[in-house]
């Protein structure tokens, strides 16, 4: 079975491409998925990301798996489906066949995850991380983007590789996770890994 995720991120330079590329690739090699590793596609913006996905999963072949992997953006209420939140908040319009197995969450974004394994994220920054800068909670799921974003850039910004930023960090980062934490981040961490070991 071909596997193919459109994962939203990497902006529009090849760099940063290739980065969110190798970034998943290490995520994946390790939770265990090495010799069956899905193929990510680089998609630059959260609407781009849907669109090369939709595009995608209308000409797929039966023997295929297509997948949306986006950042929530907001914390996820009041919808009773994945594809009823994303239809409320960007008006985007659920392919036909597709299912809620076709679309998964990094909730609130990708940093969220950061979150699971503060440990590699102050082996990563180095000396003068400060981790109690960090957004305390046990749901890390429910923490606010913005007070997620402040978050990271209170406890870098002493650091030797200076305060956090998306394109300078996010994707070298990715490499350097505990997989397992990930996976345990949250419901909808869970519920991405679960379907890969399922699927894969």
């Amino acid at each position: 079975m071909k596997t193919t995720i459109y994962i939203e991120g990497g902006g529009d330079t090849k760099r940063l491409h290739s980065e969110l590329r190798q970034g998943f690739k290490t995520l994946f090699e390790n939770a265990g998925f090495r010799g069956k590793l899905p193929r990510v596609v680089a998609c630059g913006s959260r609407n781009d990301a849907f669109r090369d996905f939709t595009i995608a999963f209308k000409k797929k072949k039966s023997s295929e798996l297509v997948l949306l992997l986006v950042d929530s953006e907001d914390n996820i209420t009041n919808s009773k489906t994945k594809w009823e939140f994303v239809e409320n908040r960007d008006k985007w319009e659920k392919p036909v066949e597709a299912s809620e197995e076709n679309i998964f969450f990094m909730v609130v974004c990708m940093e969220s995850w950061f979150l699971s394994d503060e440990d590699r994220i102050k082996e990563f920054f180095g000396k003068n991380f400060d981790s109690s800068k960090l957004p305390q909670r046990d749901k890390l799921e429910d923490i606010d983007k913005k007070v997620l974003y402040a978050g990271l850039k209170q406890a870098t910004k002493k650091t030797i590789k200076g305060e956090y930023g998306k394109g300078q960090h996010s994707f070298k980062i990715l490499t350097y996770l505990n997989a397992k934490k990930v996976e345990n981040h949250g419901a909808y961490s869970k519920e991405f890994f679960d379907y890969l070991r399922k699927n894969l």
